[in-house]
């Protein structure tokens, strides 16, 4: 019997592409080896573990498009698809199921198209197989695209039929939506379906793929899917290109079966990069190779630095202090890698973390829900210090009573932060912030509050609705289950956490905090720079004494082996054994057995300990830090953001709306706040951290920053690299050999004006060509600063130019202009409970409480509605921009933790479902 070609399938065609400039990666087509990518790497004697997927990560996505063909939902999915594609209304939804079969698909095909035509049904066929394109008449894998939606053409003949190409993707909604880059790699792999079934010579005559394709989406933390439409012009061109570019290389490919396999794949030369490579199956033995070379030039490759400035850098690697060209974050990488203890960038402190009114949280979050949380530990600054951390296990991660729980927990805390805040500086409270150990936390936790939201908003519409004698209904016209109110202090961090997601267009606001950004901004980790991406690695090295240096690629397997993580999201195998334990681990070839509480508890609880206990360790070497003169400035930021939106929580006046739910005029006024904003946190940071001020100065984009070299002392002559910066500039020292010039004794820092931050003491003056030997290059100028700096022949000086300021006529005190806070869509100080009521018109933007927004809403819908202008009276379909987290009465939901346990397939990876 001949042997079945391996193709990849349509995830496998697409994934290629984001390593397609890879030439091992090309080189290990499975068309040209015939085995899969993870067995490949498993013969070579590198098992994929990594990218293996979670057993609960595969629950969630075979409950999902189980979801998808439920007759609650399939029909929707196929009305909606045909209405955005604006063909007519479907006479009737057929759902059938072609068993993974590409001869019963073919059948049904067939039938889906004479009832098209007949009478007008659309046929929804699932679990399809289509034989790859270009392979239809030859033994390869086929591609089983999830669902595809048959229905007649426009026209009341009826003599053809379209046929839309669907799959399922469970994605998870980030902050009330999906990540761009997700929905691409989905609808590509939808593309790869059309362009097979296209291609097809048993598609049905007068049967046309069409143009665009459909993506099955989650709406919500219960998996109920929703149609996402999209023209597959592009998507089918690349598809096409990458697979003839496919086809090919596996026809030159001098592949001999005879010759060991590690030996053609060594012979491929591979494009390495460890913050991308990660998701191929061959990282590790690449990494490997890499590791096991003597060749200085090699571990620049495996650090992750940069083609353009390996060769600048190469003198690094064999012990010297100083590369032209090459900035002080990639030099101290190197020298961390080199000496096994971290390197420091120079920066004082400028976070609030430790400070009272904080309060740190850490996660433990479900693979088998979106927004599931397994637990949660909180722990509060005071002002006598840390408190003890505060455990909670969640039985029932997926539950919207456990998300309420998970804001009630974070609510107590913030409200006594507060609190404190309030009695320790009367009038006038500082800031409070939640510290978390990675941005996933940070993440989970807001789309927790933005589902909450949008829950508490619906509620204000049935609540509206009840009180006119109306039925509660959704957006499309359902029975509706109105859902408790929040309370007072689950509103409180939800209000919070949603000012966190209005604040992420602002550098420097900070109501969430991450600790992992905090330590990296001031040390500098060894071994490849993405894996400083993990608390516990960066930690790791920051702890590293030179007495005890760290060797780099043992630590980075001992924390890339351990079971657990300092972030919300778990290990593989902590994630199989919590979900083993909770689930009771059901099976199709396993005998079911019995859910298992207390392991369930305790393994939470121990993932929970370990990730406080990095979080602990975070604050120990951070508060081992001086503080910088500026930090103060930082929290000023902070704190007159803060007190808009506690204006916003106490008059229950646009605290609950996300940032992408404001009306356009209102972002594009936030415009000018975000340059302001970004060019605040640039000058700032240019002052705080000498990296940062190398790094402004070694870009050839930055015009106001530049290098200067000290000439000479009597007079100050100074050798200024830059091609703006020259005669009748007036420029400030921003470092010193390395050393920030803000943080001498001789400067202060004013932070209450109002428009600005005063800095006073900084050497600020004109740059002169008078004055200067003739024979002196045209670079040198005569530097004649108010406040003469100590300073000796060869120093290297960062400086700016003073047109990058607030205007300053003397040369003494220099300003940098505050970031200015919202003034459009957000209470006045002047606003209290009553402004709204007395004068609509004046406050219906500022303080108009949201019972009274909603109420407005619900009248328009009530009114739409009864004019036939919603669904599912009009057609097509109209689309629910909100998206809200609300269900129908009694509409089915997943329940990954619920269903009968399927074993993950081993060829597949998580670049497949993802």
């Amino acid at each position: 019997m001949a042997t079945t070609t391996s193709v990849g399938g349509a995830s496998g065609a697409v994934a290629s592409s984001s390593h397609a400039a890879c030439a091992r990666f090309r080189g290990t087509d499975s068309l040209i080896t015939g085995i899969t990518r993870r067995n490949l790497a498993k013969a070579l004697g590198f098992e994929d573990a990594a990218g293996g997927i979670p057993q609960a990560r595969w629950m969630r996505a075979m409950t999902f498009e189980r979801l998808v063909r439920h007759e609650s939902f399939a029909s929707k999915i196929a009305t909606k698809a045909l209405g955005y594609l604006e063909l007519e209304r479907p006479s009737e939804v057929v759902t059938v199921n072609a068993h993974v079969n590409a001869s019963m698909t073919a059948t049904l095909l067939a039938e889906s198209h004479e009832r098209a035509i007949r009478t007008g049904a659309t046929t929804l066929i699932y679990g399809m197989a289509v034989p790859f394109l270009g392979f239809e008449n030859s033994r390869a894998t086929e591609i089983k695209p999830d669902f595809s939606v048959v229905a007649p053409k426009r026209g009341s003949d009826r003599t053809g039929s379209w046929l839309v190409v669907g799959d399922a993707k469970d994605y998870e909604r980030l902050r009330s939506r999906i990540d761009d880059s997700r929905m691409l790699k989905g609808f590509l792999q939808v593309a790869v379906g059309a362009e097979s079934c296209s291609s097809w010579s048993l598609l049905p005559r007068g049967m046309d793929v069409h143009t665009h394709g459909v993506l099955a989406v989650p709406r919500n933390s219960f998996l109920q899917p929703e149609a996402v439409v999209e023209n597959l012009h592009d998507h089918r061109e690349e598809v096409r290109l990458r697979i003839e570019e496919r086809r090919v290389e596996a026809v030159e490919a001098d592949y001999d079966e005879s010759k060991p396999l590690s030996e053609f794949v060594s012979h491929l030369i591979a494009t390495f990069d460890p913050s991308s490579c990660t998701t191929c199956t061959l990282f590790s033995f690449c990494r490997s190779e890499l590791r096991s070379s003597t060749d200085p030039g090699d571990l620049l490759v495996e650090l992750g630095i940069s083609r353009d400035l390996r060769a600048r850098a190469l003198v690094l690697v064999d012990g010297s202090n100083e590369a032209v060209g090459v900035p002080a974050s990639v030099a101290a990488n190197i020298a961390a890698t080199r000496q096994g203890t971290a390197q420091t960038t120079g920066q004082l402190r400028v976070d609030q973390v430790g400070r009272p009114g904080t309060v740190n949280v850490v996660i433990a979050k479900s693979d088998a829900a979106a927004l599931g949380v397994h637990g949660i530990a909180i722990q509060r600054i005071a002002s006598d210090g840390r408190g003890e951390w505060e455990t909670h296990v969640y039985d029932d991660p997926q539950a919207s009573d456990t998300r309420r729980k998970v804001m009630r927990v974070l609510g107590r805390a913030l409200s006594s932060a507060m609190r404190d805040q309030r009695t320790s500086s009367v009038g006038s409270p500082g800031a409070i912030h939640v510290v978390v150990p990675d941005k996933v936390t940070a993440d989970l936790l807001v789309s927790i509050a933005d589902n909450l939201a949008g829950v508490e908003l619906s509620r204000l519409r049935w609540e509206r609705d009840t009180e006119m004698g109306r039925a509660a209904l959704t957006f499309d016209g359902e029975p509706a289950i109105t859902p408790a109110a929040l309370s007072e202090v689950d509103r409180t961090a939800v209000s919070f956490l949603l000012e966190e997601d209005r604040a992420r267009a602002f550098t420097l606001r900070c109501p969430i905090i991450d600790v992992r950004s905090v330590v990296a901004r001031h040390f500098v980790a060894g071994g490849p720079e993405a894996n400083a991406g993990r608390l516990d690695y960066l930690v790791g090295w920051t702890e590293a004494a030179g007495d005890n240096p760290l060797e780099h690629r043992t630590f980075a397997d001992e924390i890339e082996n351990c079971v657990h993580t300092p972030g919300a999201r778990l290990t593989n195998r902590q994630s199989d054994a919590i979900h083993e334990a909770l689930s009771g681990g059901r099976g199709r070839s396993t005998p079911a057995r019995s859910t298992d509480p207390p392991t369930y508890e305790a393994l939470v609880v121990e993932e929970l300990s370990y990730k406080s206990s990095v979080l602990d360790r975070a604050l120990d070497v951070i508060e081992g830090l001086p503080a910088s003169r500026l930090r103060d400035a930082y929290r000023v930021v902070e704190s007159d953001a803060q007190e808009v939106w506690r204006r916003r929580l106490s008059l229950r006046a646009s605290d609950l709306v996300r940032f992408g739910r404001t009306y356009r005029f209102w972002r594009n006024s936030h415009v000018p706040m975000i340059e302001d904003d970004g060019l605040c946190s640039t000058q700032l940071l240019a002052f705080s951290n000498p990296h940062a001020a190398h790094g402004l100065a070694t870009s050839p984009g930055t015009r106001q920053v530049a290098f200067a070299t000290v000439i000479s002392t009597l007079p100050l002559v100074l050798d200024v690299d830059s091609r703006r910066v020259g005669d009748g500039s007036r420029v400030v020292m921003l470092a010193r050999n390395g050393e920030p010039c803000v943080e001498a004794e001789s400067v202060s820092v004013d932070v209450s004006p109002k428009g600005a931050f005063k800095i006073d003491g900084l050497s600020i003056g004109p740059l002169e060509m008078a004055g200067v030997a003739e024979h002196a290059p045209k670079t040198h100028f005569i530097w004649e600063p108010k406040a003469v700096p100590e300073l000796a022949e060869g120093d290297l000086l960062v400086v700016a130019d003073l047109g990058w300021f607030p205007e300053l006529r003397a040369n003494r005190y220099l300003n940098v202009a505050k970031p200015q806070t919202d003034r459009l869509s957000a209470p006045r100080e002047d606003c209290d409970f009553s402004s709204y009521e007395e004068n609509p018109e004046l406050h219906q933007w500022c303080c108009r409480p949201h019972e009274s927004r909603e109420a407005e809403w619900s009248d328009e819908l009530a009114d739409r509605r009864a004019r036939g202008m919603l669904n599912p009276e009009v057609w097509p379909p109209v689309r629910d921009g909100d998206a809200f987290e609300v269900s129908p009465s009694g509409s089915p939901v997943g329940n990954p933790y619920i269903e009968a346990g399927e074993e993950v397939p081993e060829e597949l990876t998580i670049d497949d479902i993802e």
